[in-house]
């Protein structure tokens, strides 16, 4: 089920980039990093198929933010790229994902590991406050420090770059709790930058631990939790990477020490 809501931003990061925000229907509840179908209205009676979106603004949000590609044969994001202030998305009523914290078993470090757009869920994550705790709150503390990891080719596909080194920690509630926690770690592919090299890896040489001031050389499972979220191919390589490092695959039925957005990937390929 469907149901049309009001575009209330658009921002075009590059000719390929762009996030929105939607109204946020009443009674609309979802779990950060989540995410959820979304469509263009139909048309003169032309129809797009609905692809799988999550949702970058964290659960507590007035509003609803995404995060989307201009695929370049893709009916959908060919649509949507043009939308602006007013217009009108179709909204699933149905938010679904693993990346979640119940998927995971209590940590020190929880890694966000995404390429490209698969920073959408970490936005999510990495804003809210359940995933640090807080004890003047009443709210649990999770893990003790978060590292958001992010892949891209071109530096320009580094989007929320300066809300992720900076604007976060002036937020009035949220600035305070992830000061001296949250750890943004951008790198790059295919163009000179501060760091090069694809995350897995940075992983496999050790680099990723060393500059984060860990002093570990792989992923630990007495304290290290892991999500992924990426191209169906680094998805998979960081699987492999978490298990031959003694991870064990969480879900939301059974928690474990590493998760991946299968379903999100593939609905997204």
């Amino acid at each position: 089920m469907f149901t049309s809501q009001e575009v209330l931003s658009v921002k075009h990061w590059t000719p390929e980039l762009f996030s929105f925000t939607l109204a946020r229907p009443d009674g609309f509840k979802f779990h950060s990093g989540q995410f959820v179908m979304l469509n263009m209205p139909e048309t003169d009676g032309a129809k797009t198929k609905p692809r799988a979106y999550s949702i970058t603004s964290p659960d507590y949000a007035d509003e609803l933010e995404f995060l989307s590609i201009v695929a370049p044969d893709g009916q959908l994001t060919t649509r949507m790229q043009h939308i602006q202030p007013g217009d009108h998305v179709m909204l699933g009523s149905k938010p679904t994902g693993t990346l979640v914290h119940s998927a995971l078993t209590p940590g020190k470090n929880l890694f966000l590991m995404g390429t490209g757009t698969g920073l959408a869920p970490w936005l999510s994550i990495a804003r809210d406050i359940n995933t640090y705790g807080d004890e003047e709150l009443g709210i649990e503390r999770k893990f003790d420090n978060v590292y958001l990891c992010h892949g891209v080719r071109f530096v320009r596909e580094l989007v929320y770059r300066d809300f992720l080194e900076r604007d976060i920690f002036d937020e009035e509630l949220l600035g305070p709790i992830v000061q001296g926690r949250l750890h943004y770690y951008p790198s790059v592919t295919r163009e000179p930058f501060a760091r090069t090299g694809r995350l897995t890896d940075l992983i496999a040489s050790g680099q990723l631990f060393s500059e984060l001031g860990l002093n570990q050389t792989q992923f630990n499972p007495e304290t290290d939790r892991v999500m992924i979220c990426g191209s169906i191919p680094v998805n998979h390589a960081l699987k492999d990477i978490c298990v031959a490092h003694g991870l064990t695959e969480g879900s939301t039925h059974r928690p474990g020490t590493f998760v991946a957005e299968r379903a999100f990937v593939e609905a997204h390929g």
